[in-house]
């Protein structure tokens, strides 16, 4: 991969990081903050039950979200540390190149095509 090429995944990986950091702060201040955050079981007693249920699947929602942004965010933190160290491009399982379609398809990938069919089998 020439250095161009790695200089334009590098800048997507950073504007993915930036979005991915936005996502969850606007996710953990809704969850955190505002209706429903507080919510005990006394508010069981002021609430209709469908809306205490309500709430509580939102939170829910919004916590598995947060989780799924931290795992992507960890991903593109990994392929950004990867550049750094000149490591970026090689594959965790065997060591070889992952294509540079692989990388331009998805860049924070951590395997080779071979490999990772190897590893979801």
């Amino acid at each position: 991969m020439g250095k161009k090429d790695l200089s334009k995944l590098y800048e997507r990986l950073m504007a993915e990081k930036r979005r991915l950091e936005a996502e969850r702060a606007r996710l953990t201040d809704r969850s955190g903050s505002g209706q429903g955050a507080g919510l005990e079981l006394a508010d069981y007693d002021l609430n209709h039950p469908a809306d205490a249920g309500t709430e509580l699947f939102d939170r829910e929602k919004d916590l598995a979200l947060v989780e799924n942004v931290n795992s992507l965010l960890d991903q593109v933190n990994g392929a950004l540390a990867k550049i750094a160290s000149d490591t970026y491009g090689i594959c965790d399982a065997c060591g070889g190149r992952i294509s540079d379609a692989r990388l331009r398809a998805l860049p924070y990938a951590t395997m080779c095509i071979s490999c990772q069919s190897r590893y979801e089998d």
